[in-house]
């Protein structure tokens, strides 16, 4: 789970490490699809050897996504994430491992009171909004309303993402045949090693994946990677990705960290774990965060502030916490809190000011009567007819009665158009632009705000030293069985004498088995991913446990406006009375429940042209148990242990799938062995991105910021001129606006009319062509003398071409004359030695007159006199010619497809210009 606001203020802060991805599209032929080759070079113009992925992130939006209709049954939701993995897949192109974690028994109990809180509070929304639904149907039903018979669907219950359940066992099995097909069908992947570790195994994914960076990094490599860039893929919406270049945010972090005049030497990476630390402070999922730090107000801003006027009496600390150091910046926050909370009031009142003048404002110059029918406006551009007045009399009796009330505010229109006799209509309650807010009794921003908070949240007094001091010491995570027991955070001001406190860590604990999981986090009403049994004790009155899963709970808005901002008062679980209920019906699992209730470990998945593949036969072959190295040569480096298991050739319905599968183990430490965070021996640093004035950029000119295009900041974007914004005129649909036009493109003034063609540097206008009968018989010919006697001995004859390939002029639109004329033009290239697909002339591919016409079909003016054709002698879209073909004749073609797809219904004149040798 990410935290809120963090990547907003992350890439405000930092604009230069979010760059655009560059998506290579799947493309259509006779309406099938064909797959991306994700062989070829990555065209973000950047190589990844490695891809860890959070599944969890994939998981929730493809099941139930917010911004389009759900999938229908457990297979579509499959299929979308098979979906959307290949998608991202795509875009990175790993060339060396993809790591796929989903989350599992979360560590530590902590995390668990968050997905309690976040589940039972999903399953109460759930159930109102059902009786809401349910409620507003008796209601229109009672009125005498017809209503449809209600559509029985079942719903999609999110809490079965959780480990342990029926739902993510079968991910596990989808995703292992998916692994396996992939495999054996994408080239992409021939050489790819693929750990999968599903939800059977502990931790969360983004915390699997940083253990095994973690311990990879700790031992010797003997392959070092090839590839320097790394980056986070993160989806901003539905149509693009875009990357975090962590390289740059390690630039911006320099220049911002570094300090000078220190009674000791800056050390850059230590300082990096420190400001990782602080932000643990503003938001995470185990702790509340601290009422006077907000992201949105600046808090990690001023953490680093307070951070950088102590260092030099605190120094600097490789991997551990120093309780006292800390104190001294948590107290040099307590001593703004109050200027923080006053200013937090101020910045609200202000903000409720603007929109309240927003509202008034568009209240005001909305129009009070909106005429219907013919006198209803209509928007520039729209071609259709208005709608006929059904009653001319009423409508004129309508508008005449509205400029009545204009003139007399207190008369008003009933709704059915008459005027009302009551002079004027009180405003409702509802109608007043003041929201309710919720009640706040604590009022953080005037005086005995600390005793009033503790008064009402804890329900004891502010003077309690020793209570105070039993909450700052209870934040902190100790072990896997450890918990904040409070629903609220303790202020800044109170961390005074941390540094007297234990910081031992609990050794020896262990997390909850997957079924114990779901007992803790599901209310009564997800009871149905449990076993019988164990479902009864959520439910049943005489539960020794029942008190776990109330029906009903409050929520603390604590100060918020919305309900999903607020504090789920719920029970905390009590760890020793849950395993007790839960050694009662133990017995009653049966042999696949027990599977599930069972912890498991990562995956191994190589291909049949793996290098490892051989050895993993070897083992197979071998049949022993015993968990074997993985020879890092054969695995790019990969180190580790393997051990058989039970799924070696996938069970699948394509038998010619051939994928192996072993147990994986990550490289095993010391219990006490501290993984440092430096860089390794023998890196290589990515060249600096940042120029020199960039950083005043980002924090003092305050312009808005467009994410850059690609990895390559030189690359130079795509303009286009007025021909091109013509092109698209005309091949958007003609009910977007005006006939032809594009809604960006130029002014029709700049060239007379929306037909006229543009003149090129000193040309002058050139005649029409088409003359009134058959105008492609009689004057293209001379326009293309020198194209057939150049490019062909033969000569060809236009007349003849015109014939056989298009038929009559007559009867013909505009637009099928544009298409008959190219189809000539390429007929001839064709015959002269051209080579492209027959169909390639759509009739959605028509062009303006300009040079947008030859520029889009691939044809270009050349610097060189002769050019080569490319081999096999294709077509392309970038534009080829036969060898014979010189640039004079490049030339003339392009001026004789210029003037054939002039939009020209007819013209008199028949005169034919001579040739430019353009």
């Amino acid at each position: 789970m990410g935290v809120p606001a963090f990547f907003r203020w992350l890439s405000r802060k930092y604009p230069s490490i979010i760059v655009n991805c560059i998506e290579e599209k799947a493309k259509e032929c006779n309406g099938v699809k064909v797959p991306i080759d994700t062989s070829k070079p990555n065209p973000n113009e950047v190589e990844f050897d490695n891809l860890y992925l959070d599944m969890n992130g994939i998981i929730h939006p493809c099941t139930h996504p917010e911004d389009k209709p759900a999938p229908k049954n457990e297979d579509e939701m499959m299929v979308a994430i098979f979906e959307y993995i290949d998608r991202i897949f795509n875009i990175v192109r790993p060339r060396r491992l993809l790591y796929m974690a989903i989350d599992g028994v979360v560590t530590p109990r902590a995390k668990m009171n968050q997905q309690r809180s976040r589940r039972f509070r999903a399953s109460k929304e759930g159930m109102e909004a059902a009786e809401e639904k349910q409620k507003i149907r008796q209601e229109i039903l009672a009125k005498g309303g017809f209503l449809p018979p209600e559509e029985v669907k079942e719903r999609f219950d999110s809490n079965c993402i959780t480990p342990g359940t029926e739902f993510m066992d079968n991910l596990a099995k989808c995703l292992r045949y998916y692994i396996a097909d992939r495999l054996n069908s994408d080239p992409g992947w021939k050489n790819l090693t693929v750990i999968l570790s599903d939800a059977s195994a502990p931790g969360e994914g983004e915390h699997k994946i940083m253990d095994y960076i973690r311990r990879q990094r700790g031992l010797p490599r003997e392959k070092q990677g090839k590839h320097d860039q790394f980056a986070d893929t993160v989806p901003v919406s539905e149509q693009e990705f875009i990357f975090i270049r962590l390289c740059v945010l390690r630039e911006y972090l320099e220049r911002e960290l570094t300090m000078a005049s220190l009674p000791f030497t800056f050390d850059f990476e230590r300082s990096v774990d420190d400001w990782v630390f602080m932000c643990f402070f503003v938001g995470n999922d185990f702790l509340p965060h601290l009422p006077s730090l907000e992201i949105r107000e600046g808090a990690i801003d001023r953490l680093v502030n307070i951070y950088k006027n102590v260092v030099h009496k605190t120094g600097v600390r490789s991997g551990f916490v120093n309780l006292q150091r800390v104190q001294m910046i948590m107290l040099a926050v307590g001593e703004v809190e109050d200027s923080i909370f006053k200013k937090r009031k101020d910045d609200d009142d202000n903000f409720k000011r603007r929109q309240k003048e927003k509202r008034k404002r568009l209240k005001r110059d909305q129009p009070s009567f909106i005429p219907g029918g013919q006198f209803s406006p209509q928007a520039l551009g729209n071609r259709s007819s208005p709608q006929a007045i059904s009653n001319p009399r009423q409508a004129a009796f309508e508008m005449r009665m509205h400029q009545n009330s204009v003139t007399s505010p207190n008369t008003s229109l009933t709704p059915d158009g008459s005027p009302s006799l009551g002079g004027g209509i009180k405003r409702k309650c509802e109608d007043s632009d003041s929201e309710p807010e919720p009640e706040d009794n604590i009022r953080l921003w005037e005086t005995g705000w600390k005793q009033r908070y503790y008064k009402n949240k804890f329900d004891v007094d502010a003077s309690d030293d020793k209570f105070r001091r039993k909450v700052v010491q209870s934040y902190g995570c100790a072990s896997w069985n450890w918990y904040y027991p409070f629903h609220y955070a303790p202020f800044a001001s109170d961390f005074e004498g941390i540094a007297d406190m234990p910081s031992d860590f609990e050794k020896g604990s262990k997390p909850f088995k997957p079924l114990e999981q779901l007992m803790g986090v599901f209310p009564a009403a997800s009871g149905n991913f449990l076993p019988p049994t164990w479902r009864k004790l959520m439910t049943d009155p005489e539960s020794s446990i029942i008190d776990f899963y109330p029906e009903d709970f409050a929520i603390d808005l604590n100060g918020k406006k919305y309900a999903w901002q607020g504090v789920a008062l719920l029970p905390f679980v009590d760890e020793r009375r849950l395993r007790a209920a839960l050694e009662e019906v133990y017995p009653d699992l049966t042999p696949e429940e027990s599977r599930r209730n069972s912890l498991g470990g990562d995956v191994l998945f190589v291909g049949k042209h793996h290098p490892l593949c051989d050895f993993i036969v070897e083992q197979y072959k071998s049949k022993s148990a015993e968990a074997v190295d993985i020879p890092p040569e054969l695995c790019h480096g990969i180190q580790g242990k393997l051990t058989l298991n039970d799924n070696a050739g996938l069970s699948c319905p394509n038998p010619q799938i051939l994928s192996f599968s072993i147990s994986f183990k990550d490289p095993q430490f010391a219990e006490d062995f501290v993984f440092k965070a430096t860089v390794l021996p023998g890196a290589k640093k990515p060249a600096p991105v940042l120029k020199p004035g960039d950083w005043e950029k980002t924090n003092n000119d305050g312009r808005p910021w467009r994410p850059q295009l690609g990895f390559n900041r030189d690359r130079k974007p795509v303009h286009l001129d007025q021909s091109a914004f013509r092109t698209l005129g005309h091949s958007m649909p003609r009910e977007r606006g005006m006939p032809g036009m594009y809604p960006n493109a130029v002014p029709l003034g700049a060239y007379g009319s929306p037909y006229a063609r543009p003149l090129m540097g000193s040309q002058q206008q050139i005649p029409k062509l088409l003359p009134s009968k058959c105008p492609l018989l009689a004057a293209p010919l001379g326009c293309c003398t020198h194209l057939s006697s150049s490019a062909s001995p033969a000569g060809l004859c236009w007349n003849t071409v015109w014939k056989e390939e298009c038929g009559e002029w007559e009867g013909r639109t505009t637009s099928e004359r544009c298409v008959a004329a190219l189809q000539v033009c390429l007929a001839n290239l064709r015959a002269i030695g051209w080579a492209f697909p027959p169909s390639f002339l759509l009739p959605q591919l028509l062009f303006p007159p300009g040079r947008a016409c030859c520029a889009a079909v691939g044809w270009s003016s050349r610097e060189s006199s002769q050019v080569e054709l490319p081999p096999g002698g294709s077509f392309t879209t970038s534009g080829c010619v036969p060898a014979t073909f010189s640039r004079a004749s490049v030339g003339h073609c392009r001026y004789v497809l210029w003037h054939f797809t002039g939009l020209c219904s007819s013209s008199s004149s028949a005169e034919t210009p001579s040739c430019p040798g353009r």
